[in-house]
């Protein structure tokens, strides 16, 4: 049994998957069997390998599947009208199969598919989609502790806003208060300023020796 990588696809498991389902494609085989054949070339699981395909590969080869199909088609109908040998072996190596029902040939091709092959693709399947479900579990739950946290820093932010705007009111209220301040101290040194040149403005006298005032100038 292949083993099981949980590894990222690269560029070359994503080619070596294109070429080979590409292959099975034009020669007629089925997609599993393809699936099959990647999963032992790269170490990874048929299941792997479809869910691969589907989701990613198949878009980018959509004009590679439309010739891979045509050509399928081709070698299709060259099979049908191939003349038939007596050894019961056409010319280009069908192998024939008697019907002792009918007296006919029937075909067997790369078609034919094994219940054993259907059930291991079954059982491989549901493992990826166990291993799919555990994953999107994982992801709810990062999900959810994100949310948490996003919950948490808005309440916080919500705090903060509320900080701000009560500082931001106490800064109006201290510079109001700084204003009024400055208003009071600018008035009184304006009314220093007019004492100080009332009393400049009014005449000095003084007293001479025999007693009488005199005017200074």
């Amino acid at each position: 049994m292949s083993a099981i990588r949980q590894d990222a696809w690269s560029d070359e498991d994503d080619l070596i998957l294109a070429e080979l389902t590409l292959r099975h494609i034009r020669e007629g085989s089925t997609q599993l069997s393809a699936f099959e054949e990647v999963g032992e070339r790269i170490g990874r699981t048929a299941a792997a390998c479809g869910f691969r395909w589907n989701s990613f590969v198949r878009k980018k080869y959509e004009a590679a599947i439309q010739i891979a199909k045509a050509q399928r088609q081709k070698r299709t109908q060259l099979k049908k009208h191939a003349p038939v040998s007596i050894s019961g072996s056409s010319s280009i190596g069908l192998l024939d199969s008697p019907d002792v029902s009918t007296g006919k040939n029937e075909v067997f091709t790369e078609e034919t598919l094994s219940i054993d092959a259907v059930i291991r693709f079954l059982r491989q399947w549901r493992s990826t989609y166990q291993d799919m479900n555990r994953h999107i579990k994982t992801l709810e739950k990062e999900l959810q502790d994100k949310e948490d946290e996003l919950d948490r820093l808005g309440r916080e932010n919500n705090k903060l806003n509320k900080q701000v705007n009560e500082v931001e009111t106490d800064y109006r209220v201290v510079n109001d208060d700084y204003k009024a301040l400055i208003q009071i101290m600018d008035r009184a040194r304006k009314m220093a300023f007019l004492v100080e040149e009332e009393e400049e403005e009014k005449p000095r006298f003084k007293m001479d020796a025999n007693g009488n005032l005199e005017r200074v100038e």
